[in-house]
């Protein structure tokens, strides 16, 4: 894939904050997912804690079957600080290396990450909407802001996640009586949407399919480095 610079990662956390705000104004929460969707696309990073190796992977599968159709992975070495809040400026860049390699252009982006579900209302899955110009979803396993009601125990049951009075998101059972996942709309897309296409891509697991391949080929690839003596 090709897609513009959008700014240096040679940064500050302060001026990481700042840019924050600046990009979270360039968000649209305006549905632009292609209908019917025919590519997906799952995005995770793998790296042992206090690291500084990341693993990037992505992984593309067919929407309606869920087969893989491409994957790619990349990594590299990290010096951006773990600050809270700032998890984009830690992976980002290396995913980005491995968006480079991918032959094909995906309709939508599920990241193992938040979106506008953020107090700067710029998580991960957004800033990587921004980067790429693609609809972006984020499949969070945690909350990081705001508050939202324990929803029903079936699959497919959700509850309106608020902060300052504004819907960012829900928190979604995608599989009966495991813990949900947090869902927000990351770029090109809203609530209801992203809400729909992530039960469309659970096949049994907590995990949407995208991101749990994802997940499950970055914690491969870093395992073979490891054996390999690479730190």
């Amino acid at each position: 894939m090709q897609f513009k610079t959008r700014h240096s990662w040679n940064l500050l956390p302060k001026d990481a904050i700042l840019l924050q705000r600046k990009l979270a104004r360039q968000v649209s929460l305006h549905d632009s997912i292609a209908r019917p969707i025919k590519l997906v696309a799952g995005v995770d990073v793998s790296y042992k804690r206090r690291a500084e190796k990341f693993y990037a992977a992505i992984v593309v599968l067919d929407y309606t079957s869920m087969t893989i159709l491409d994957a790619v992975t990349a990594s590299g070495e990290v010096d951006f600080p773990y600050v809270p809040g700032l998890l984009s400026f830690r992976e980002l860049p290396i995913l980005l290396e491995a968006f480079r390699k991918l032959a094909t252009t995906p309709d939508v982006i599920l990241a193992d990450a938040q979106g506008i579900a953020h107090p700067r209302r710029l998580g991960l899955a957004s800033h990587l909407g921004l980067w790429l110009d693609l609809p972006t979803i984020g499949c969070a396993k945690s909350l990081l802001c705001g508050k939202a009601a324990e929803p029903r125990l079936e699959k497919g049951a959700w509850t309106s996640l608020r902060d300052a009075d504004e819907i960012v998101g829900r928190m979604l059972r995608t599989k009966d009586r495991v813990r949900p996942l947090i869902i927000s709309p990351g770029h090109k897309t809203d609530v209801q949407r992203a809400t729909e296409i992530v039960l469309h891509c659970c096949r049994g697991y907590r995990l949407p399919e995208p991101t749990r391949q994802a997940h499950l080929l970055g914690n491969r690839i870093r395992l073979e480095a490891e054996e390999r003596g690479e730190q």
